[in-house]
């Protein structure tokens, strides 16, 4: 098996290794989300879930509330609204200010996300990192470790 070099270089490459462990979470997770017959990217549903708990959002407190930049969320929007997940409006007083409502599209996919998906993801990503002990390496390590040896979709079809 060849050297993993950015595990081996530490801090030098947090952001690096980081980066990676988001994309395998995230690709985990969409694989989640399809076994429960959800066609929607897995990067949707914070966007999604922020608009649940928070109502109607402008672009940039939509981007604030979920830590992306304004252009992510702008192209994650259209791909939205094409779906009929959520609406947009210009604002009553700001014309050049754009706010997001979930649609009733939207609302429902979203109550059936937090009902059949989303605890069975949280469970597994927690189960995941259970073993994680040590300093932020060690604990990158670990849960790197457990999703290679167990995916998350395995961890929720395992008895």
């Amino acid at each position: 098996m060849i050297e993993d070099v950015v595990k081996e270089l530490g801090h030098l490459t947090l952001g690096t290794r980081l980066r990676r462990t988001g994309e395998l979470l995230q690709a985990q997770t969409q694989a989640v989300l399809e076994s429960h017959g959800f066609d929607q990217p897995a990067a949707h549903f914070p966007l999604l879930a922020a608009l649940d708990r928070l109502g109607p959002l402008s672009v940039g407190d939509l981007s604030q509330a979920v830590g992306v930049s304004q252009p992510v969320v702008t192209r994650s929007l259209k791909g939205l609204e094409d779906d009929g997940l959520v609406q947009s409006a210009t604002g009553d007083e700001d014309r050049r200010v754009r706010r997001v409502a979930l649609s009733r599209k939207g609302k429902g996919l979203v109550r059936r996300a937090r009902r059949e998906a989303w605890p069975a993801i949280e469970a597994a990503v927690a189960q995941a990192c259970a073993r994680a002990r040590g300093d932020l390496l060690a604990q990158l390590a670990a849960l790197e470790d457990a999703l290679a040896h167990q995916p998350l979709l395995h961890r929720i079809q395992a008895p």
